[in-house]
């Protein structure tokens, strides 16, 4: 860490601007061979049929893009604007973050109301940007896919997960950050002190002043309940919300055409025999033997593997939810189950807290650019996938001000419940007032 901060800012942020130019080139590479149409637009994948050599300057980054025009015949006019804008976004955006998260210290709550001279741990302010570029590289593979083809796929939801719970377990302050002002911390371990220039504890009034991640209990302390040595309540919540995504990856086809037990024994009968598949079989089990290994490692290695997974199953869950829901009330697919596995992939980087957060924000965006999208093009179909991960987008960035505003309300936990049932009825109520228009616009195809 002390080479990386002997480097020059100046120096780093060019770096970062060439490494997101880079990841911006290869991101355009899976967008187009990960999509369920497979196009050969990207300069790394082989040309077309009919189109010309490619040229060793077509791969630099974003100016390549320049010379690629030369295949609009194939691909079709200003085919090439938009992944040159990706690569640009990108080189642009890695410094930015940087800048924001490790420079500026944006990301803590309530750090800007204490002085300068109040510093995080650089170790940790650089393994959240890490974790984060990864985030945002996944969500934008799984943006531009959902855009074109309507579908999120699982080669980008289902090692975005595992990734995400790796990175949850190995390096736990890869978790969003918060600030705790308090005289004991229950568990140093998933706490580090922050030193205070003489005289500013005495100004500002501080016991104790402590850098955390957010937990499956935050704002709340950690649980002695979900402890390493604790009773297997613990062990048995992480293994059932792994085995609920398990569950979720596996396919499920049901078809009640011919009754509700010929049903149930045909999807019964797909999902077992997909999870006997090697690959299946050995991300079921190696999994579940981590998820062992990691409880009997404990400390903050545990909380973060924990909190990772029950921000999966609660951010899944919850848009989950909301797709049964949604088919009940629109009497059709409201959404696709890439939408569930997205949502829990997101949860495992960000919690189950930045999760509801992103789906309180998300249907609002959805629902506005579905009726312009109804009333000017007269599509009835939008991708949501974009949404929710413009949601997370803006979560991640403005987390500073988003806890400080939230923080209270999840510190009432009897409150919880009641917030997400009150949220479902105002989803089924959008729904529905959707479908009425729906109706009423295209009466042909009620």
């Amino acid at each position: 860490m002390n080479l990386l901060l002997a480097i020059p800012l100046e120096v780093r942020l060019v770096l970062l601007f060439l490494l997101g130019a880079v990841l911006g080139s290869f991101l355009n590479l899976a967008i187009y061979r990960w999509a369920w149409r497979k196009r050969s637009i990207s300069p790394w994948s082989e040309p077309a049929a009919k189109a010309p050599p490619r040229k060793p300057s077509d791969r630099i980054p974003i100016l390549g893009w320049f010379g690629l025009r030369r295949e609009a015949k194939l691909h079709g006019a200003g085919f090439w604007v938009r992944p040159l804008l990706i690569e640009l976004a990108l080189a642009v955006g890695l410094p930015w973050l940087y800048w924001w998260e490790v420079v500026a210290e944006g990301l803590c709550p309530g750090l800007v109301y204490l002085p300068p001279e109040v510093a995080l741990p650089a170790s940790v302010l650089h393994v959240q940007f890490l974790s984060h570029v990864i985030l945002i590289a996944l969500m934008t593979v799984a943006t531009f896919i959902d855009i074109d083809d309507r579908i999120i796929p699982d080669e980008v939801t289902v090692p975005g997960t595992l990734l995400g719970l790796f990175l949850a377990a190995v390096l736990p302050w890869s978790l969003l950050p918060e600030l705790s002002v308090q005289p004991v911390v229950p568990d140093p371990a998933l706490a580090i002190p922050i030193e205070l220039p003489a005289g500013l504890a005495e100004q500002f009034h501080l016991d104790g002043l402590y850098l955390r991640f957010v937990t499956l209990t935050s704002p709340h302390f950690w649980s002695d309940t979900l402890g390493t040595w604790s009773p297997l309540s613990s062990l048995s919540l992480g293994i059932g919300c792994y085995w609920l995504w398990i569950f979720a990856v596996l396919p499920r086809p049901w078809r009640v055409r011919h009754g509700l037990r010929r049903a149930l024994a045909i999807a019964s009968t797909r999902m077992f025999r997909a999870l006997l598949t090697p690959l299946v079989l050995v991300i079921w089990l190696v999994g579940t033997a981590v998820v062992v290994g990691v409880w009997l490692w404990g400390g903050a290695h545990w909380a973060g593997l924990l909190t990772a997974l029950m921000g999966l199953v609660g951010s899944g869950g919850i848009v989950w939810a909301v797709r049964i829901i949604g088919a009940l009330t629109l009497r059709k697919e409201a959404m696709g189950f890439g939408d569930v596995l997205l949502m829990m992939m997101i949860g495992t980087f960000m919690g189950w807290q930045a999760g509801l957060l992103i789906f309180f924000m998300a249907p609002f965006a959805g629902l506005l650019i579905g009726l312009l999208n109804l009333l000017i093009r007269r599509d009835q179909t939008i991708p949501y996938g974009p949404f929710l991960c413009l949601a997370t987008l803006v979560t991640l960035v403005g987390w500073a001000g988003i806890w400080e505003w939230a923080e209270p309300i999840f510190g009432i936990g009897w409150l919880m419940p009641a917030v997400i049932v009150a949220c479902m009825g105002v989803m089924t109520i959008m729904l529905f007032v959707l479908r009425v228009g729906r109706e009423a616009l295209f009466p042909e195809r009620a």
